[in-house]
């Protein structure tokens, strides 16, 4: 999971494969989010366009900027998609992909050298660390 103004990463976790494994993991992450007195948002693509996971952040006090799912009918609705940050954070949505490609191509993310559930956690957790020890000299370069 990562913020949407300086693309740092703030919560990193490894799980099994399945099918709500993703959807599981975001809302472990968000448990604590919500909480702060300011709302959060959340941007997604549209795997996470089900009722369900969106009123489950809802209740956690989320806002859900989920892509919208046109095959069926969406669980987002004008309330959420008439406001000016939904179009802003889909625009900022795709900075996530860059930082799975920097994990990929210089923390050794593509292929793992460790098995097992925790080592790989262990290892991600790391490589997600030092993905913003070296952003941020760069964030504070454009700051000054």
């Amino acid at each position: 999971m990562t913020e949407n103004r300086n693309s740092l990463i703030v919560a990193a976790t490894v799980s099994e494969a399945s099918f709500k494994a993703e959807r599981d993991q975001a809302l472990e992450m968000l448990a604590g989010f919500g909480r702060r007195g300011r709302r959060v948002t959340l941007a997604a693509d549209k795997a996470y366009d089900e009722r369900e996971f969106v009123k489950t952040l809802r209740r956690l006090r989320v806002t859900p900027h989920v892509a919208q799912y046109e095959k069926r009918r969406s669980a987002i609705d004008r309330r959420t998609t008439r406001h000016a940050g939904y179009e802003i954070s889909h625009r900022k949505r795709r900075r996530i992909e860059k930082v799975f490609g920097w994990l990929k191509e210089y923390a050794g993310m593509r292929r793992m050298r460790h098995r097992g559930r925790l080592r790989v956690g262990w290892m991600f957790v790391l490589s997600a660390a030092a993905y913003n020890l070296v952003r941020m000299p760069r964030l504070a370069a454009q700051a000054a």
